[in-house]
């Protein structure tokens, strides 16, 4: 399966076709620099694209390697979930009969099937804890609110360098018109409540400037809603399983199913759809690896 590179585009955590995130998949990716996944991730210029190749790790069943229009990342969510998606589409057999085991900058993942959805196993926080003050300020400036409008903040970093903030209500996070360009990296999430009986628990958004300091909106987060599920039953904001929305704001119908199970283990799940596939031609291919020569 790895002989020839295959390409897919898939809808992560949509709701349904064309509703969620899309993510570019190369399979066979092994033979790629760094500069060429970075260029072709600039060309497709989706959020993420994600570089499969076999697993380096003897524990793996594969190795991802994800990338942004600006960097290299160790972990992110929905690339997790569209990876293995296009993993298994592609032929791929994990050696266990439900989890498949993701190789990544991250180290080991786990992925697995559930409901006629994947689901990851999210990792462990690389940073958390409480938000000092003038970080506060700097992120309430960026979003154009007030200090008095949080109800709480927290670090919730996993990879990308997620500040979370939590508002009163969906209303309140949907409401949100931050800045549109920043002069330095920032990672923010928003979470506000919906009313009890609604169907989602929360609302989510989650805004980062890019490499030209433009503020940008992804519309489903798997990497945020992940650490945010892990603050949220921390607190005993949220108990068991909830389900998310994401992506309200840009017309999307992103949905996350997050789970904490008797270990404590927190899981994000999702569906994941191929949308179109196909194969890098070889004439592209040949002049492609003929300027590594």
């Amino acid at each position: 399966m790895y002989e020839v590179e295959s390409f897919f585009l898939v809808d992560v955590f949509g709701a349904e076709p064309f509703s969620g995130n899309p993510l570019a998949v190369v399979i066979g990716a092994a033979e790629f620099t760094v500069e060429q996944m970075q260029n072709i991730t600039r060309w497709l210029n989706h959020s993420e694209t994600a570089f499969v190749s076999p697993a380096t790790d003897p524990a793996a069943d594969y190795r991802v390697r994800i990338f942004t229009l600006e960097r290299e990342m160790p972990f992110a969510g929905h690339p997790t979930l569209g990876s293995c998606h296009a993993w298994l589409a592609a032929g791929g057999n994990s050696r266990r009969e439900a989890e498949i085991i993701q190789e990544c900058g991250a180290g080991l993942v786990t992925v697995r099937k559930s409901d006629q959805q994947l689901e990851f196993a999210a990792p462990p926080l690389l940073r958390s804890g409480a938000v000092d003050e003038e970080k506060l300020e700097e992120v309430c400036s960026f979003l154009c609110i007030d200090r008095g409008d949080l109800v709480d903040a927290a670090w919730a970093d996993n990879g990308p360098g997620w500040v979370v903030l939590l508002l009163r209500s969906a209303a309140s996070v949907l409401s949100l018109n931050p800045k549109r360009s920043y002069p330095t990296r920032l990672d923010v999430g928003v979470v506000g409540p919906y009313p009890t009986g609604s169907q989602a628990a929360f609302e989510l958004r989650a805004f980062f400037t890019d490499h030209q300091g433009i503020v940008r909106e992804d519309p489903v987060t798997g990497s945020l809603n992940a650490s945010v599920a892990q603050w949220l039953f921390s607190t005993a904001r949220a108990a068991g399983h909830y389900v998310a929305t994401q992506g309200t704001a840009l017309g999307r119908r992103g949905r996350i199913h997050l789970t904490q199970d008797a270990a404590g283990q927190v899981w994000v799940g999702g569906k994941t759809t191929t949308m179109f596939s196909g194969q890098l031609t070889e004439s592209v291919r040949s002049s492609f690896f003929a300027l590594r020569a």
